[in-house]
């Protein structure tokens, strides 16, 4: 990569501090007042910045690629960052990446946006970016717990944060009068020219908020239940629908660019298949895997398993030198090419009902045809072979891993459920099933995994092999724990201090990386 460095340079250029939630007149898409009047250019010129932003480009390896893709398995680096001591071994040395992006590239414009739809009678605009607002920082808050958010603008000296049981209550607030204002306008076409994911389709943009209103309510269901359940039975009843088909995912445009994972992969060669992806894939035949990575010319990496020449790294992995690992599987260069990233597909929205119908949701219909048909639906998606036979299989189980370079990364796998539905497990046993399709569906979506892994522990993933946290002073993960959350910025810290230590006390314990958020109760699941 053009050293990780140079990111975290970049990063800092974004409006990371408070001061800059004040300094917002500058409009970073802006161009000349003639065309900005001519078909809704002034305010709809943003948006397609904006929906890329949601994941953004390759300043993602330090949000993403070195953080929630390696803490849940599906890869890791194989350069030994900052002398093999870094965020994939817990000790966090890249922070806020992702809140200074989020901020500077969404809020900031889609304020600005709001602002000019309201003063240009063009209020759909500003109906579309709250929705934006909305998909943007439940993200945020997935990392970091307690955000700002309805005081984001203030001009205050210190601006208060929400804590998260009153900001989800006003996301689903915000997102009723997002579908009201939708469904009344059902034909308006103001949005084409300005939206790569669904060309300006109203209908469309009515199902995204019933399927982000779904997801929401289950990322609350076990510390909300009733508020859950209310949600998600809204959405599901909702008769604009739900996303349902892979022609109705909700892609994310690339602008162009390469895939961030395809960049860092090919063209920084800092990142490999997920050893824990290894160990699922191979075990249980899946036949996604020459979709997602790509096969290895060594046959000396895969002696553990012959028949499938595929080799990832360990989460949190004992690095010596970035050579060692070098020849072990690179993505799909698929990835090289692609134009769109999956955000919110079929397949995610059928396990979100498989689990709504365990949890005895009205709507959600039956856990186990939501199962198949999530299976189904993103094996289609992804162009996997054999789905049939892989529904069937009741005997192939995760492998044990095995890395020829250094044996200290070696594990044994936690989980030896099988694919194939039985009505007869209990619902336990089915969840662990269902949330363990929905890991391995969500590959480049990854920050959604590593919530659904944090309230349910599923899918059942090793602990990280080298555990530095100890060695910095933003928490500890004890042994037998995994990351729960980021810590709240630096520069927050020092600009917006007492705010964040109110933040901090809605945590209900330290601003540390081992602290749960609201929703990760720790409890049963059911």
């Amino acid at each position: 990569m053009k050293k990780i460095f140079i990111g975290l340079l970049f990063m800092c250029g974004l409006a990371a501090c408070t001061s800059n939630f004040v300094n917002e007149n500058q409009n970073p898409y802006q161009i000349s007042d003639v065309l900005l009047q001519q078909d809704f250019n002034l305010v709809g010129s943003p948006f397609s910045g904006m929906l890329y932003q949601l994941h953004g480009d390759q300043g993602s390896q330090i949000e993403e690629d070195l953080c929630y893709d390696s803490w849940m398995g599906y890869m890791n680096t194989g350069t030994d960052f900052v002398g093999n001591v870094n965020n994939t071994t817990y000790a966090m040395a890249w922070r806020g990446a992702y809140w200074n992006r989020e901020y500077g590239n969404i809020m900031s414009p889609a304020k600005q946006v709001i602002a000019l739809a309201k003063s240009n009678n063009l209020p759909l605009f500003a109906t579309w970016a709250n929705l934006i607002r909305i998909l943007s920082m439940s993200r945020v808050a997935a990392i970091h717990g307690p955000i700002i958010y309805s005081n984001y603008g203030s001009t205050a000296n210190s601006i208060p944060y929400d804590k998260e049981s009153d900001l989800y209550n006003l996301f689903f607030a915000q997102l009723d009068t997002i579908q009201t204002a939708f469904a009344a306008n059902t034909s308006y076409a103001g949005f084409v020219k300005f939206d790569p994911s669904y060309k300006g389709s109203i209908a469309a943009w009515m199902k995204v908020v019933n399927s982000l209103r779904l997801q929401l309510a289950m990322r609350i269901s076990k510390v909300a239940p009733a508020v859950a359940k209310t949600q998600g039975e809204k959405a599901m009843a909702d008769p604009a629908g739900l996303i349902a088909t892979n022609d109705d995912n909700f892609l994310l445009s690339q602008l162009g660019n390469i895939m961030p994972v395809g960049m860092i992969c090919f063209q920084w060669d800092d990142t490999r298949m997920g050893g824990v992806m290894e160990s699922f894939m191979v075990g249980m035949n899946d036949g996604r895997i020459s979709k997602y990575f790509s096969p290895v010319s060594d046959p000396t990496l895969y002696a553990d398993h012959p028949a499938s020449p595929y080799k990832g790294i360990r989460n949190g992995s004992y690095i010596t030198s970035k050579a060692a690992h070098i020849n072990f599987s690179k993505v799909s260069t698929d990835f090289n090419t692609v134009q769109n990233r999956r955000h919110l597909t079929a397949a995610e929205v059928s396990f979100l009902k498989a689990e709504a119908a365990l949890r005895g949701w009205t709507g959600a219909g039956d856990a186990g045809t939501n199962y198949k048909n999530g299976v189904r639906l993103s094996f289609a998606d992804w162009g996997g072979a054999n789905v049939d036979a892989y529904l069937a299989d009741n005997t192939s189980k995760p492998i044990a891993y095995v890395d020829p370079v250094d044996s200290r990364n070696n594990f044994t796998p936690l989980s030896t459920i099988t694919v194939a539905w039985n009505e007869g497990d209990s619902n336990e046993l089915k969840l662990e099933k269902i949330m363990t399709q929905k890991w391995l569906n969500n590959f480049t979506n990854t920050l959604e995994s590593w919530v659904d892994f944090r309230r349910t522990g599923y899918p059942k993933i090793p602990h990280v092999a080298k555990n530095d946290s100890p060695s910095r002073s933003y928490g500890i993960v004890a042994p037998d724990q995994w990351i729960k959350r980021m810590e709240f910025t630096d520069s927050e810290r020092l600009s917006n201090a007492a705010a964040v230590a109110t933040a901090t006390s809605s945590l209900g314990g330290a601003d540390e990386i081992g602290t749960r958020l609201w929703w990760d109760t720790g409890g049963s699941n059911f």
